[in-house]
């Protein structure tokens, strides 16, 4: 048992040493195969290190090489363009020294005149000082001769210079008014003429008075009443003043307002009527006439706009129409004045093919602010424009109401349709009434204007002041200075004078030749 332990030992012993032999020769194999693959390595690192210094060096050459072909071409272009600017510098030289000469011989070519316009200078003294002797001689001579003084001379030189710049003046103004009115005269006379004939309208009275007649003389005394009260009262209650004279049987209103002197008629006329005469009595009668009075003027505005064909119109705007009815300007019914105006801006706009009927409502409402125009401060036109605005009226009624009088400049058609419509129906003859001292002195004033012009022998206003027909001497001013004088005297008249629409001037001349036979 013991020997076979022990043989099985010993085999182990024995094993183990040849695995320990075995195991020493497999590391001392593999140490050697890896110190040889270590050597292979390190020789291949070793060329290939040496490759790239190689090819590294090689590298390096070439970019040497490559660098230094760029520098030499770098030099040989810094070159090329060192050469070309040194010959533009030299070229530039070569100009300036050429323009270096030339300036000298400027130069010179200035001392040369300037010498020379020395000389010329002292020349032009001396012929100066020569001629002024002459003159001064020459002056002299003609004085003499002439027995003019120098000023006397100059003045007739400029008057004979006037009088030829006057008769060119003359011939060219003449021309130009001939061109001029064959151009527009025909049609605007014949769109007047035909407005005027397609109208004829009532002739205006002057009256600031109403008279009430008086069923007897008693009567005044009761008007009167106690210590004037019922007089007084009647006074207070229409702001009318009440004349009671020697005049039988008649009351005289008096008031520049027509329509507070028809209030304190009607008011007067009940109040005789019913007999009750007393201040309590007045004061009713009169608030209940003023109440009658507003209906009676929305019927009076109602009818116009019927009358003229217009319709759509605020109806406080027909209210003020109304009142306008008991409204003059220069004697001439508002109201009526307004209706003429529609119905010739209605004629003219319809011969120029315009809306008729836009035209008939600015000529209609032109006046409107005559209606309170004593009520706010300002122009007629521009409070009538401010009312059609406030009461929807369109821009272009606006606009023609305010231009009628040109407080506004009139910028369209419409607007001088009824600038010319409002002085048409001004100007003709008996629409507006004029004291007949007045009437008489504006004549005179109008002929004496005229009578002042040199040459004019007689002058006479005709055609109620419209026109003024002026004879002239034809010795003294000849065929065109007709034209000059017709200029000068119309001048004259607007600068001198107030009056509406316009004046024609006429100027005529006439040569007569008489002789006799034997």
């Amino acid at each position: 048992m013991l020997s076979e332990i022990a043989m099985v030992g010993g085999g182990l012993i024995i094993g183990l040493g040849a695995g320990i032999i075995l195991f020493k020769y497999i590391t001392d194999k593999k140490v050697s195969d890896s110190k040889g693959l270590a050597e292979r390595i390190v020789e291949e690192a070793r060329k290939e290190s040496e490759a790239l210094k190689k090819e590294s060096r090689l590298q390096a050459q070439d970019e040497i090489f490559n660098q230094k072909k760029e520098l030499e071409r770098e030099f040989k272009d810094r070159e090329s363009q060192l050469k070309s600017e040194e010959k533009r510098l030299h070229s530039k030289e070569e100009r300036l020294d050429a323009k270096r000469e030339k300036v000298a011989d400027k130069e010179a070519q200035v001392v040369e005149l300037e010498k020379q316009l020395i000389k010329q200078e002292k020349h032009l003294s001396e012929l100066e000082e020569d001629l002024t002797q002459k003159s001064d001689e020459h002056e002299r001579k003609l004085q003499e001769i002439s027995g003019l003084t120098v000023e006397e001379a100059r003045e007739s030189l400029l008057k004979e210079i006037e009088s030829r710049t006057r008769h060119e003046a003359a011939k060219m103004i003449r021309n130009i008014e001939m061109e001029a009115k064959e151009n527009a005269s025909k049609k605007a006379k014949e769109i007047l003429s035909l407005a005027l004939q397609r109208y004829a309208g009532d002739y205006a009275g002057e009256q600031t008075v109403t008279a009430v007649t008086l069923p007897s003389e008693d009567m005044k005394g009761r008007i009167i009443g106690r210590e004037g009260r019922n007089i007084r009262a009647l006074e207070a209650a229409t702001g009318v003043d009440l004349i009671i004279d020697d005049t039988p049987e008649t009351v005289v209103l008096s008031a520049f307002s027509p329509l507070k002197r028809e209030v304190a008629k009607q008011a007067l006329e009940r109040l005789i009527h019913d007999g009750r005469i007393h201040p309590a009595r007045i004061e009713e009668i009169v608030r209940k006439v003023e109440g009658e009075m507003d209906t009676k003027l929305k019927e009076i505005g109602e009818q116009a706009t019927f009358d003229v064909g217009v319709h759509g119109i605020h109806p406080e705007l027909i209210n003020l129409l109304g009142r306008l009815h008991y409204r003059t300007s220069f004697s001439q019914n508002v109201l009526q004045h307004s209706m003429e105006v529609a119905f010739l801006c209605g004629v003219m706009a319809a011969e120029l093919g315009l809306n008729e009927k836009e035209a008939k409502r600015a000529g209609l409402l032109h006046d409107i602010g005559k209606a309170v125009d004593h009520e706010i401060e300002g122009p007629h036109a521009i409070i009538g424009a401010d009312l059609a605005k406030k009461h929807g009226e369109s821009k272009e009624i606006i606009h023609s109401i305010a231009a009628h009088h040109e407080d506004t400049p009139p910028m369209t058609i419409l607007a001088n349709l009824v600038q010319a419509a409002d002085s048409l129906s001004g100007a003709r003859p008996g629409a507006r009434k004029e004291l007949l001292e007045n009437y008489v002195k504006r004549l005179e004033e109008l002929e004496g204007l005229a009578t002042g012009f040199d040459g004019v022998q007689k002058a006479y206003a005709i055609q109620a002041g419209r026109e003024i027909r002026v004879m002239v001497d034809s010795e003294k001013v000849g065929d065109e200075n007709t034209y000059v004088l017709c200029k000068d005297i119309a001048e004259k008249i607007e600068n001198n004078m107030t009056y509406p629409g316009q004046i024609r001037v006429t100027v005529i001349r006439e040569k007569r030749a008489v002789g006799y036979a034997k």
